[in-house]
């Protein structure tokens, strides 16, 4: 057999029907993620087509995205601190569930949270498969060695239909990522680094596989963070062989293969990582070692420079300009020191317990500025209880932050989380176009540890310094 790559080994292995040339391939979906956003109108094809969820066993629903941050424990309370929108929204999702036998992550669920934190948190997101949810960071499950990718509201139909998909074979990049990280500098600087690096669009048409020391360093949740912002790249979906740290990461987790299963699994897991001599339709390399913390100045995630940098210069690009002036940056001029009016910390991209943990241990015994309103945000409910248990909640209110019940919150403004207009934030989250996080708001992504910097200076700071104290 020919030399395979992680994407082509779990690409063949799903395939029912074989692209042609007329036609793209029937591929079969191992778990089907789902949120009240983008099902609705799914469930109301279905329904106009009198046909059943043909395997609700393989959906798995949570409420997160209209979902408010403030405490809810029915659809009463609902009514009182969503938008008439959300709301009908999460109605929706909850009787489309119920009337076909989908698990539901409801208020009243201890498992409840963001759709890419709680896949991995129950171990249900495992090495090999195939996963989709009608949300373009499904990649993020791609950090356990899954083919995982977002889809849209016909796509969710089709699913929930037949359990396969038509799907084109994209092609492979490989990224590969040497280097140690120094102190201050995280995954999410990585990421922003490979976006700034290739582009927006240079994982177009193409599943990446982030390989090399500096991704086999990382933890689990450092991995999800990178491969969450594949899509912000243009790429397909973002990958990581399965290792150890994955195995390790899962064993034990509620939905994770147990006894007889789990060897089994484990087992096939190690035949997943590419073939040593298989062919990447391209290959790009990055050395980490002196990468310093990434902040973006424009409004895409490939606006982004190193924290001590200046903004580039204008080159003529009536886009480029454009994005300066909705910001009100100048070109010449550095983004540190820059006053700030929100922080955010959360996200699916960075809401996990090490990211919690690092924005507490650089805010513990300091104080947000007067002039900053801070929002932390955890990933999911159980992450909520742990951070609780080891009185990361405690630093943060102490500090003078806002501790929530978790959701997607600020990351797009569509639950009464919002950045007002003309405000600046240094957010955690993985986009930064034009209103993402409410009308007129200006967004500048980072990791928590910039952010808490920021957060205590009350203007874009660089992390290292206060490390260093």
């Amino acid at each position: 057999m020919n030399a395979r790559s992680l994407f082509e080994k779990v690409w063949q292995d799903h395939q029912v029907v074989a692209e042609t040339a007329d036609a793209p391939a029937v591929l079969y979906i191992d778990l089907h993620l789902t949120h009240e956003v983008t099902t609705p109108e799914a469930f109301n094809v279905l329904k106009s087509r009198g046909l059943a969820v043909r395997r609700p066993d393989l959906t798995l629903a949570t409420l997160d995205h209209s979902t408010p941050t403030v405490p809810v424990r029915s659809l009463k309370d609902l009514e009182r601190v969503a938008e008439s929108s959300a709301a009908a929204q999460i109605r929706v999702m909850i009787e489309n569930c119920r009337e076909a036998g989908i698990r539901l992550l409801d208020f009243d669920s201890d498992q409840r949270g963001i759709v890419h934190v709680i896949g991995p948190e129950l171990g249900i997101t495992q090495p090999g498969k195939t996963i989709v949810c009608g949300d373009s960071h499904t990649s993020t499950h791609g950090a356990f060695g899954a083919l995982a990718f977002g889809i849209g509201t016909t796509e969710v139909g089709h699913v929930l239909a037949t359990q396969c998909l038509l799907q084109r074979k994209p092609k492979t990049l490989a990224i590969n990522v040497s280097g140690r990280l120094v102190p201050g500098v995280t995954a999410k600087d990585i990421i922003l680094a490979i976006i700034g690096r290739i582009g927006v669009g240079g994982g177009t048409g193409h599943v990446i596989e982030y390989r090399g020391e500096a991704i086999a360093a990382l933890s689990m949740d450092a991995r999800m963070t990178v491969c969450n912002m594949s899509i912000e790249a243009g790429a397909r979906a973002g990958m990581i062989a399965p290792d150890d740290v994955t195995f390790q990461y899962l064993q034990g987790r509620p939905m994770a293969p147990a006894g007889a299963a789990w060897d089994q699994a484990v087992k096939r897991w190690r035949g997943l990582p590419s073939d040593a001599d298989c062919h990447f339709d391209r290959e790009v390399s990055l050395d980490v070692s002196r990468l310093a913390p990434m902040i973006t100045f424009g409004t895409n995630p490939g606006m982004v420079i190193p924290i001590d940098a200046a903004v580039p210069a204008d080159s003529g690009d009536s886009s480029f300009r454009k994005s300066l002036e909705y910001m009100g940056v100048e070109a010449g001029k550095p983004m540190l020191g820059r006053p700030v009016d929100v922080v955010f910390i959360g996200s699916c991209t960075n809401s996990r317990l090490s990211d919690l943990r690092d924005a507490a241990n650089l805010l513990r015994g300091r104080k947000v500025a007067p002039s900053v309103r801070a929002l932390v945000v955890p990933g999911s409910q159980a992450t909520k209880k742990q951070a609780e248990a080891e009185g990361l909640d405690k630093i943060f209110t102490a500090a003078g932050a806002e501790w929530r019940e978790s959701g997607c919150s600020m990351c797009l403004g569509m639950n009464g989380d919002t950045v007002g207009r003309g405000q600046l934030c240094v957010s955690t989250s993985n986009r930064n176009f034009e209103g993402r996080q409410g009308i007129g708001a200006r967004t500048v992504l980072a990791s928590p540890l910039t952010a808490a910097a920021t957060a205590v200076a009350g203007r874009i700071s660089d992390p290292r310094e206060l490390l260093a104290r």
